[in-house]
């Protein structure tokens, strides 16, 4: 039976983060995610988690300081500001208890690109300790020009770094967007995966609708004896509260 993670980086958006965390433990959620937490006060929402007793999964780099970045870590000529990222984002989930920080690669393409994300991850797993550093491909119809792309990719990189603490973020919905056979891809590659995220192909809606089954994709995960939380990283159409019918159904 598949356990779900609220990601607040979509969902309760209205709040302030702390009480979007008490807004998930209301609603049956088991654990908890976001993005960018960075305005808020870490003691505060360090007690809406010890309050509700919801862990936090995980949360992103920032993005970058120019408008239009995607990250950092693989872009040329800013070394030093992807690093500075890196360390303000562990420090964050050090300091809440989160396992994990996805390194966003940014805007970028060819070898150079390449060898700048490899020393920015190599950073990132030497300085974690016992985190996970995950990496995560953007379908190319929602972020043209991102880096990371394909669950091949990701794959070869993660493979030719060989770092025990460097993981796939598997998003069933970027995934079904540009790669399709969406189970298949996740058997394949269970080995390197640290975390799975979903929502509808192609609107990006609550599961319970569009090309995807999640019916079936769920049955599949827990076959392959996934354990954790899956991230709920949809946006809902109204008050959030609103679109959790898929709870009862897929859960």
């Amino acid at each position: 039976m598949p356990r779900f993670s609220a990601n607040l980086g979509f969902l309760w958006t209205d709040r302030p983060l702390p009480e979007a965390v008490r807004a998930a433990h209301r609603a049956g959620f088991d654990a908890v995610e976001c993005h960018f937490p960075y305005d808020t006060p870490v003691e505060a929402l360090r007690a809406a988690l010890d309050e509700t007793g919801l862990e936090m999964l995980g949360l992103n780099t920032r993005r970058g300081s120019l408008p239009g970045d995607m990250g950092l870590a693989a872009v040329p000529g800013r070394a030093d500001e992807a690093r500075g990222a890196v360390d303000e984002a562990l420090a964050y989930a050090a300091a809440i208890g989160a396992g994990a920080v996805h390194v966003m690669a940014g805007l970028a393409s060819g070898p150079t690109a390449a060898s700048c994300f490899a020393d920015t991850l190599r950073h990132a797993c030497a300085a974690a300790g016992d985190r996970m550093i995950l990496i995560e491909p953007l379908n190319r119809h929602d972020a043209p020009g991102y880096f990371l792309q394909t669950t091949d990719q990701a794959a070869d990189i993660i493979a030719a770094l060989d770092l025990p603490n460097l993981k796939l973020m598997f998003d069933c919905y970027h995934v079904g967007r540009t790669e399709g056979d969406v189970t298949t891809r996740l058997a394949a590659l269970l080995p390197v995966i640290g975390h799975i995220q979903f929502a509808a192909v192609p609107d990006r809606g609550a599961p319970d609708r569009g090309e995807l089954s999640y019916d079936a994709v769920f049955r599949a995960i827990d076959a392959l004896g996934w354990c954790r939380p899956l991230g709920a990283e949809y946006r809902p159409e109204g008050a959030t509260e609103d679109s959790l019918g898929w709870m009862r159904h897929l859960g």
